[in-house]
């Protein structure tokens, strides 16, 4: 039996060193095997759900497809009393199901593989991002990298991205302090300030949780009418003001009626609006402060009467030209 179990060494390690039984790893799955989802599972830790094949050499009614049950342990290994599975590796586990089988195997050979990971769920983002999507949560994870796979930002991101959690953290690592998840399933997202993500503040790039919900809440729009350079559809942003709205739309044309431009606003709990008049001039000019605007207000710059005068010129303008026969370009104020 010792010399049966000495050549056995000499195989496995033989076959080790050479990789026999191995498939060449070229082409599109090495590359996969690199990608980013694939780093740092090495130090994959095993939780319930995953399922391993659990391999004793030369004694193959040992050999076993298992999967680590709802209490952590690797329960249904023959003869065996079960295996403390949850948080350790596949190397930790291989060296106790190795020792346990030396009862009744002479110098035991065993290799521990993953074969699925199942115990995580994977995080989902959507909102205002260009792909919404799950990410497989193999290692660790920030909210940057998250946002790098779902696409980035679209143009209709607001100032929060939401975060919420689902699932309590399986294996917490030393030191670390988590917070537990209610019983009665009352979690409140945590709020992250987009802002305060691309300036890289502190605390503005967490770790994201297996089977987190991210969500990117999308900006509710304002739109922008009437005599102006680019009629546009405004997407809020935090503190949107009239001037900000004005100049995204390229500003207004010189036949505008700037010191009467009105805001049509709905009124809270009703699907009528209100009508506000607004002095665009004076807040040019300083004299008025900007308005603050909100989400479906619907902004109407009108024209002035042609002798008006905040037209006039426009209208001297467009005689002289007309009579010199140049055609003239479109004029406008710079908000």
């Amino acid at each position: 039996m010792k010399t049966t179990s000495a050549l056995l060494t000499i195989i496995v390690c033989f076959a080790s060193a050479t990789g026999y039984g191995q498939e060449p790893v070229s082409g599109p799955r090495a590359q996969a095997q690199t990608s980013v989802d694939n780093q740092g599972i090495r130090n994959y830790l095993l939780g319930p759900g995953d399922v391993l094949e659990v391999r004793v050499f030369g004694q193959s009614e040992f050999t076993s497809v298992v999967e680590v049950d709802s209490e952590g342990n690797l329960s249904s290994l023959a003869f065996l009393d079960p295996i403390p599975a949850k948080c350790r590796t596949e190397k930790q586990v291989q060296k106790d199901v190795a020792t346990a089988y030396a009862k009744y195997i002479n110098d035991a050979q065993v290799s521990v593989r993953i074969l699925e990971r199942k115990s995580r769920p994977p995080a989902t983002i959507y909102g205002a991002v260009r792909q919404p999507s799950q990410m497989p949560m193999l290692r660790s994870v920030r909210l940057n990298e998250l946002l790098s796979k779902s696409g980035g930002l679209t143009e209709r991101a607001s100032g929060s991205i939401q975060i919420l959690h689902t699932e309590p953290v399986m294996c917490p690592a030393p030191g670390e302090i988590v917070e537990p998840i209610p019983a009665d399933g009352t979690v409140l997202p945590r709020v992250i300030k987009i802002a305060d993500f691309k300036a890289n503040k502190p605390g503005a790039n967490p770790m994201i949780r297996p089977g987190d919900y991210v969500s990117v809440t999308e900006a509710e729009p304002v739109y922008i009418t009437g005599s102006v350079v680019n009629p546009i559809q405004v997407f809020m942003r935090d503190g949107l003001m009239l001037s900000e709205a004005l100049a995204i739309a390229s500003g207004v044309r010189l036949e505008a009626k700037t010191n009467d431009v009105i805001i049509f606003r709905l009124k809270e709990g009703s699907n009528q609006r209100e009508i506000i008049h607004v002095d665009y001039a004076a807040i040019r000019k300083s004299r008025k402060p900007d308005v603050l605007l909100k989400a479906y207000d619907v902004v109407e710059v009108r024209e002035a009467s042609p002798l008006s005068s905040d037209r006039l010129f426009a209208t001297l303008f467009k005689g002289l030209a007309q009579a010199v026969g140049v055609v003239p370009t479109v004029l406008t104020r710079i908000p």
